[in-house]
C-alpha cells in the first residue's frame, strides 16, 4: 500500500492516540516513524505503532507523560521522559542541546526514564542542518553480552554522528553496535524470512538463521570484542551519567508484557566555531568529502537516506497490505 508521507503520519498518529498517547506524544512519535520510514529504515518506521500502541495499552508507557528538564548546568541538561514513549523527550533534548551548544560551544542533553528512540540519526541530522556537529547514543533492552560473558546484559545501542556541510546534506552515520540493527531481525520475523548466518545465536549460543529464534538468544557484536566493548561505553554514558536502566534491566521490547524500560539516551552537539572555526571546519570537511569522492563506488554516509527520504517527500512510502491493514484498525478502535 502506498501512502504519502501525511497520510503515514495522520494514520500513525491517530493510531497512537486511540492507544492512549496524548496529543503532543502522539505528533511527535508519529512525526519520527514516517520520517524513519521515508528514510527507507523500516524497522524503525510505521511498523512500530502496533508495539507502541500494545505499550500504551498496557503501561509498559504512559501516554500522559510530558517530559521536563530535571538538572541543568551551563552546556549540559537532564531530560526525564517520565515513562513515555521517546520521541517528545528527545524533541526538548535536541532543542535545548543546540541552544546550549551555541551558548557555551558544546552541550551534552540527557535523557531518562526513556523508550525506544527509534534512528537516532534523525535528531542528529536536523541539528547538523543548522551547522552543529552531533553525536548521538541510546542504550536498548539487553540483547548482548560483554566480553568473555555469555549472558546478554547490554543493548545494541545504535550510535549516531552528524557533520553538516558547506552547501550540501550534511554527512550522516548511523549504526547499531551488534552485527545488524535488531530492528531489520524483527522485520525479518514478521515477514517470515530467514537472517543472514552470522547476525546473531539463539538462546542456547548457537548460530542461528531463524529470527524468532535470534530475539529469544543474542545479537553479535560488530567487530566481536571492540564492538562489545563500543557498546558497553554507550551503556555507561546513557545510563551512569542519567540515572537511566542498564539493558539487563529492562524487558524485552519483542513482547507486549514487561516493565517501563527506563532507558536512557544522550546527544553530544558542538558548535564548530567554538574550536578552529567554522569556516576551517567547513573547508576540512569538504577536503575529506574530496579525498572521499576521487575513488569509484565510494558513497557519503547518508546519502540513500536522503535520496530515499526526498523520493518518498514526492511518491509517498509503500508499505506491507497487512501492516496498513493493521494501522487501520488500531486508528478505527
Amino acid at each position: 500500500m502506498r501512502l504519502t508521507l501525511n497520510e503515514a503520519e495522520t494514520l500513525a498518529r491517530i493510531a497512537l492516540a486511540v492507544a492512549g498517547a496524548s496529543p503532543a506524544m502522539a505528533a511527535a512519535t508519529a512525526r519520527a516513524l514516517a520520517a524513519a520510514e521515508a528514510a527507507g529504515q523500516a524497522g524503525h518506521g510505521l511498523s512500530r505503532v502496533p508495539q507502541y500502541a500494545a505499550f500504551l495499552r498496557n503501561g509498559r508507557a504512559d501516554g500522559a507523560a510530558v517530559p521536563r528538564i530535571v538538572n541543568e548546568r551551563g552546556g549540559a541538561v537532564l531530560v526525564d521522559a517520565r515513562h513515555g514513549l521517546a520521541y517528545a523527550a528527545l524533541a526538548l533534548a535536541e532543542s535545548e542541546a543546540a541552544w546550549r551548544a551555541r551558548a557555551h560551544g558544546v552541550a551534552i542533553a540527557g535523557v531518562t526514564n526513556s523508550h525506544h528512540s527509534g534512528a537516532m540519526g534523525l535528531p542528529v541530522a536536523r541539528l547538523a542542518q543548522q551547522g552543529l556537529v552531533a553525536l548521538a547514543f541510546t542504550n536498548s533492552p539487553a540483547a548482548m553480552p560483554v566480553p568473555g560473558g555469555r549472558r546478554p546484559l547490554m543493548g545494541t545501542n545504535p550510535v549516531a554522528a552528524a557533520f553538516p556541510r558547506r552547501g550540501a546534506a550534511p554527512l550522516v552515520i548511523d549504526m547499531a553496535l551488534s552485527e545488524v540493527a535488531r530492528g531489520k531481525i524483527m522485520v525479518a520475523a514478521k515477514e517470515g524470512r530467514a537472517i543472514p548466518e552470522g547476525w546473531a545465536l539463539d538462546a542456547e549460543g548457537r548460530p542461528t538463521t531463524d529470527p524468532q529464534a535470534a530475539l529469544s538468544g543474542a545479537m553479535l557484536a560488530m567487530g566481536g570484542a571492540k564492538g562489545a566493548l563500543l557498546a558497553m561505553v554507550v551503556e555507561l554514558l546513557c545510563c551512569a551519567l542519567t540515572g537511566a536502566a542498564f539493558g539487563f534491566e529492562a524487558d524485552s521490547f519483542f513482547t507486549d508484557d514487561g516493565n517501563r524500560p527506563r532507558l536512557g539516551q544522550a546527544l553530544l552537539v558542538v558548535d564548530p566555531g567554538a574550536l578552529a572555526g567554522a569556516q576551517a571546519f567547513a573547508d576540512r570537511i569538504e577536503a575529506f568529502v574530496a579525498a572521499m569522492a576521487a575513488e569509484d563506488g565510494v558513497r557519503l554516509p547518508g546519502s540513500r537516506r536522503d535520496a530515499l527520504s526526498a523520493a518518498a517527500a514526492d511518491q509517498g512510502v509503500e508499505i506491507p497490505d497487512a501492516l496498513h491493514r493493521r494501522l487501520l484498525d488500531l486508528a478505527a478502535a
